[in-house]
């Protein structure tokens, strides 16, 4: 089968054959119908501390369909969508770790960032029973695909304890700041302002239900954010994750004020502690989701309350993902951008 192979920072994904896998006892193998580029695969190809091996095929946020199985809970001709962390033997039969601990446990494994755990860049992946994620009748693959990083969103917002009526600034509007925004606005914020340099994707946010969208150039953001939500904001999501960011909110902040740090930023950064302790602020960090996150924001789906074409911006095949994949290094008007191995 085909697939795109990572061969080491400073190197575009090559398109390579790979061996079949194989479902053995407990295993799915799937045909993938999408799979989508994440940040966190760009972060990985190009960061030596994430030390991904070369020979790695990356891609977590895939759905498709049932080819063979390993597990009498599931048949071939099933969709299904993956949730990429794999938990321990001895918590598999939980379907997740057993402590509560989801993706910070040390025995969970990670798909699509080892050469031993292939993802889904690929025409068919394996994964474990406990990973798969039915999707059901009228609910198509762009969502499955999607499921991932809204994920991502429902966790920050369920690990924020964000309160009904919250006035809530999220910096960012690519695809993870989009979830949060969203999310939240589900979840009961009373306002939702979304903080965006680039003009498509402040409109992205507008579409999805932000209460207003703000340039962060175009006045301090404190004051535009006082003018658009009647007062400062209660909850900070800092969803970029570079450096400076999280001492720009920590000033921005009012007294006691919280924020909650879903960006990855990749490098050493710089902090104050002093301003943040003068104004008893909480900082929350937050990675990735639970099984719970998943099931959350399927219903949301469901209801018709989320829709795919809101984050897509593009499908392509394998043979345009390496060029692709290069391109999204680089700030643009992209979103999410699906890959679709049989086009």
């Amino acid at each position: 089968m085909r697939a795109a192979v990572f061969e080491g920072i400073g190197q575009p994904l090559a398109l390579r054959a790979q061996p079949e896998p194989v479902a053995g006892p407990g295993d799915l193998l799937l045909q993938v119908a999408l799979c989508g580029i994440c940040g966190s695969d760009l972060h990985a190809s190009e960061v030596p501390d994430y030390r991904l091996q070369p020979g790695t095929v990356l891609g977590h946020e895939f759905a498709g369909t049932v080819l063979a199985s390993g597990d009498p809970g599931f048949r071939p001709g099933e969709r299904v969508a993956c949730i990429p962390f794999a938990p321990c033997a001895e918590c598999e039969p939980l379907g997740e770790c057993g402590k509560g601990l989801a993706a910070t446990c040390p025995g969970i494994t990670g798909l699509g960032f080892s050469p031993l755990v292939p993802g889904g860049y690929a025409e068919r992946v394996r994964i474990r029973a406990s990973q798969a994620l039915r999707l059901p009748e009228g609910i198509g693959f762009a969502e499955g695909a999607l499921l991932e990083p809204l994920a991502v969103g429902a966790h920050a917002v369920a690990m924020s304890a964000m309160p009904a009526g919250a006035r809530v600034l999220v910096t960012g509007a690519g695809p993870i700041g989009l979830a949060v925004a969203l999310l939240a606005r589900l979840g009961g914020a009373g306002a939702v302002v979304v903080s965006e340099p680039g003009a498509a994707r402040r409109e992205r946010a507008a579409r999805l239900g932000a209460t207003a969208v703000l340039d962060p150039a175009a006045a301090p953001l404190a004051e535009a954010f006082r003018a658009v939500a009647g007062g400062p904001p209660d909850l900070i999501f800092e969803c970029v994750g570079i450096p400076g960011m999280l001492q720009r909110m920590i000033e921005l902040a009012p007294p006691r004020g919280r924020i909650t740090v879903v960006g990855v930023c990749m490098e050493e950064d710089r902090l104050r502690p002093r301003m943040a302790i003068r104004k008893e602020l909480t900082l929350r960090f937050v990675l990735a989701y639970d099984r719970a996150d998943f099931a959350r924001v399927l219903g949301h789906v469901a209801a018709g309350e989320i829709r795919a074409a809101d984050f897509v911006t593009d499908v392509i095949g394998l043979d345009a993902l390496p060029g692709a994949f290069e391109a999204l290094r680089r700030p643009g008007q992209q979103v999410k951008v699906l890959v679709d191995p049989g086009r």
